[in-house]
């Protein structure tokens, strides 16, 4: 098969080709192993019973064991007597039946005399209430057949049919070779240019949880030569090798030419994004993947590929997730070139499920966490408009997705505060929180896309917060404002100042690396408010339009020297050890739809807000006043 060096193939016809390719070289390796140590694993053929279960006639119930021609005609007018040890023999559940009898009268049934003796006013019959030798299982009877996945009760099954050993196809082993010269082992204090290698940990639980063994080789430097080796070791070690990172076009990028040298390649370039520059080849007969170094493009390409490919090795293809219709919150944007696979958070907003794209770079591991599902942009479709109804593949359980608060809004700490509250008093719910600026949280809620929104919108002719938008854009009685807090917005610095920065003048022309943040936020459109107030011209402020989505976000590039200053809160600062130069105090408010007030997952949020815990830790965080926080202004 011709090679085109960073081809654009389109996924499923990669795929087919790459199968029909390597199908025909797997090998499936089967071992013995404990019957009791057998769950989820694969049988390499049909499974017989040793014995049969039960292997003697069984007792099914407490009671006596008699011959039941000796019962015939017992009535409460006319009842039998028996003999202990003559007529009849006392017997419990399970017990074998004694021979000569050929029944078990239930001790319900049974009413006690003197001297051993019982009556009965009611007949039995033959064989009643007896376990027949092989009721369940007859000994070389086929308990299961090949290919069949072991579940809990097969292995009751199996044991009570004498199997103790069973014979199961091996789990395929996958080796991972992560490779590059800038990639260490975890660490908590990695120096600059270094970066923490952990896909190879996401990579191994994964294959884990699709019943794959997997092992992690030493990280390899990006040479040729050692590349390479590792990969012709694997191959020899492992049933499918994956080399991470080296697949781009970069001078380092030597996976494409090992596999070409120690074996195959077949395809390099899928139409999909993230996890384009994915490679697909063979090395000894066997499937050697080299997968993007970008954790998104990563989990994309194993679970897109690499599980795939894994049906030809464990029988039986993994299930696909649910899907639900879900209405799209915000406009996404998508070449015609690509398949592209979009994070979303879903919440169910007044009875529509709603989709609010995640941030969309290759490299954000955290958009994967915080997923709800996936939604799949078809190749040669440019995107969505908001409002789409579109089809969402699940991450999460739907269940949980109905019991989600979704909080979207202005940016603070706190929301991971009253998440975590929240998780710890009733994990029955969750919050899916996004960073979207006040204004477009203000709007969300306006069109039914989120519970919540926190914003801080200053009404520069008035000098207040927050009101006189909710006047602006909700009729009387749509929605309540809820009280947060007076928090402190300033200026973060540098720890110790050393540029000197006194005040908002002071950004004016003077080269100081400011971070902002995006437009539409509550800390942009106050920036805006002051730069005019000082009669500042923005285009004088280096950085003015360099933006970020969370304070935290402007604190860590102060803290790792890319930036100068920005404004935020003092407990972002706080955090990453930062100066902190007042300038205002701000109201940190809560819109919500006043019918939703009552539901059970806004009534915990509004608890947590006047709760003692929470009070603590803002305290404890500081930057903040919580006089009024949880009140609703009249």
């Amino acid at each position: 098969m011709a090679f085109t060096y960073l081809d654009n193939k389109d996924l499923d016809y990669v795929l087919t080709e790459y199968i029909l390719h390597i199908s025909g070289k797997i090998d499936r390796p089967i071992e013995q192993i404990d019957v009791t140590r057998s769950l989820g694993r694969t049988t390499s053929g049909a499974v017989y019973a040793a014995i049969s279960s039960p292997h003697y006639l069984a007792s099914a119930m407490d009671g006596i064991a008699v011959i039941a021609a000796k019962t015939f005609g017992a009535t409460e007018t006319s009842p039998v007597i028996l003999a202990e040890h003559e007529d009849f023999e006392r017997i419990d559940t399970g017990d074998p039946l004694p021979e000569k009898f050929d029944t078990v009268i239930m001790i319900e049934e049974v009413i006690e005399l003197d001297n051993g003796r019982v009556k009965l006013i009611n007949a039995g019959f033959p064989w009643q209430n007896i376990r027949q030798i092989g009721e369940d299982i007859c000994q070389g009877e086929m308990i299961v057949p090949s290919n069949t996945v072991i579940e809990p009760a097969t292995i009751g099954a199996l044991l009570a049919g004498g199997v103790a050993n069973i014979s199961v196809l091996k789990k395929p082993l996958v080796g991972i070779i992560p490779t590059g010269d800038e990639i260490i082992k975890p660490t908590g204090n990695p120096a600059k240019g270094k970066i923490i290698e952990f896909n190879s940990s996401v990579f191994s639980a994964m294959l884990s949880s699709w019943g794959a063994d997997s092992k992690v080789y030493d990280i390899v430097p990006d040479k040729f030569d050692l590349i390479r080796s590792a990969a012709m070791n694997a191959a020899g070690e492992c049933d499918i090798v994956l080399i991470n990172a080296g697949s781009s076009a970069g001078r380092d990028d030597y996976t494409s030419r090992v596999i070409a040298e120690c074996g195959e390649v077949l395809f390099h370039g899928i139409a999909i994004k993230p996890g384009k520059p994915a490679i697909l080849g063979v090395i000894q007969n066997k499937p050697v993947i080299g997968i993007p170094g970008y954790p998104v493009s990563g989990i994309i390409i194993m679970e897109q590929i690499v599980k795939k490919i894994l049906e030809l090795y464990i029988p039986g293809k993994f299930p696909l997730r649910p899907g639900i219709k879900a209405r799209l919150s915000r406009r996404i944007v998508s070449s015609l070139k690509y398949r592209e696979f979009i994070r979303v958070k879903l919440g169910d907003v007044a009875g529509n499920i709603i989709a609010t794209p995640l941030t969309s770079g290759a490299g954000v591991i955290t958009s994967f966490v915080r997923a709800d599902g996936l939604l799949v942009v078809p190749q040669n479709t440019e995107g969505y408009e908001p409002g789409s109804i579109v089809d969402v593949e699940l991450l999460k359980n739907i269940s949980d997705i109905k019991n989600t608060l979704v909080i979207t809004g202005s940016h603070d700490p706190l929301i991971d505060e009253i998440s975590d509250m929240l998780r710890t008093g009733s994990p029955e719910f969750f919050i899916a929180s996004s960073h979207v600026g006040s204004m477009p949280g203000l709007m969300a809620v306006k069109k039914d896309e989120a519970h919540i929104a926190g914003i801080h919108l200053l009404d520069e002719n008035t000098g207040e917060y927050n009101s006189s938008y909710i006047k602006k854009y909700f009729s009387p009685g749509k929605t309540v404002l809820v009280k947060g807090v007076k928090r402190s917005q300033g200026l973060i610095v540098a720890k110790n100042n050393p540029l000197n920065i006194k005040k908002i003048s002071d950004l004016d022309g003077n080269n100081i690396r400011f971070v902002n943040r995006q437009k539409g936020s509550g800390t942009r459109i106050l920036f805006d408010y002051l730069l005019s107030r000082e009669n500042i011209n923005p285009e004088k402020i280096y950085g003015y339009t360099r933006e970020e989505y969370t304070h935290l976000s402007v604190a860590v590039q102060i803290a790792q020297g890319s930036a100068d200053a920005g404004l935020g809160i003092f407990s972002a600062a706080k955090i990453y050890g930062l100066d902190f130069i007042p300038v205002c105090e701000e109201d940190y408010d809560f819109i919500i739809p006043e019918n939703i007030i009552g539901t059970p997952y806004v009534q915990k949020f509004l608890d947590i807000l006047k709760s003692a815990e929470f009070r603590k830790r803002l305290t404890g965080m500081g930057g903040y006043r919580l006089e009024d926080c949880g009140n609703i202004p009249i």
